[in-house]
């Protein structure tokens, strides 16, 4: 898959990204959940949720609303 989203168990903002992406229509992404990498951890910390295209490294962070989504979208692919 092209798309990761980094989260963290237990975080409301995580579940209104989510929700935020699925309003967008956004394709099928893998899900990483930084609790247990010290490594995303410390790159990440409470800035989750961060959506990031794999092959490119772009990162679109939290907040966003669909709209900046599919625009985010468009300008990565």
């Amino acid at each position: 898959m092209d798309w990761i989203v980094y989260q963290r168990d237990d975080c409301h903002l995580c579940d209104e990204a989510l929700a935020v992406l699925a309003e967008a229509g956004w394709p099928e992404f893998d899900s990483v959940f930084i609790d247990e990498d010290e490594a995303l951890e410390a790159r990440y910390g409470l800035h989750v949720p961060v959506l990031q295209h794999r092959r490119s490294g772009r990162e679109l962070r939290w907040p966003f609303d669909a709209a900046t989504a599919r625009a985010f979208l468009q300008d990565v692919v």
